[in-house]
């Protein structure tokens, strides 16, 4: 099946999922970090708290159906871990896919909107339905950003290079 996709096939697919989109390197922004059993949006999050672009984090994710682990619950720990007070964080634990990600995280955006922060999206790098959902649940959005992050499945990191088509970006994805 891979066969009959061209290498510029394969750029132009990964450039229409590729989320990343990432604020100015100087402006503070409210981070939405959709749920996931992977640690690194919590630690990208962290760096940006104490680099001063993160005054308000958003986790969000229910019970993961792999690992029993609660999403939100887990970055907000690792997120304590990494020195964020938890003042700073909200916490969404009851969503079961991305569309409740952002349904139940409705309050805390609105908050961050009327701080008068802008929203900037964390997500897998390829898992472009998180902006859809977000900009179909939050229309008065206005602009916002994205930054996407490389998953791990099975020891092999999913990256935009990814030239191994026995991984996946959906492995392991909720829908």
């Amino acid at each position: 099946m891979t066969d009959d996709i061209s290498p510029h096939q394969i750029a132009e697919i990964t450039g229409f999922v590729d989320v990343h989109a990432p604020p100015p390197d100087d402006q503070p922004t409210a981070l939405l970090l959709f749920g996931t059993n992977q640690a690194p949006p919590a630690e990208i999050a962290a760096e940006r708290y104490h680099a001063g672009l993160a005054p308000l984090i958003i986790a969000t994710g229910g019970v993961n159906r792999h690992n029993g682990i609660v999403e939100a619950r887990t970055f907000r720990r690792l997120l304590i871990e990494r020195g964020v007070p938890d003042n700073v964080i909200r916490c969404e634990d009851q969503s079961t896919n991305t569309w409740q990600n952002v349904e139940f995280a409705l309050p805390y955006l609105h908050e961050a909107l009327r701080s008068g922060l802008v929203i900037t999206a964390m997500s897998k790098w390829y898992h472009r339905r998180t902006v859809n959902m977000l900009k179909t649940l939050l229309p008065n959005i206005g602009a916002f950003h994205a930054i996407g992050w490389e998953p791990v499945y099975a020891g092999k990191t999913v990256t935009r290079d990814c030239t191994v088509f026995g991984v996946t970006p959906d492995q392991g994805e909720r829908t």
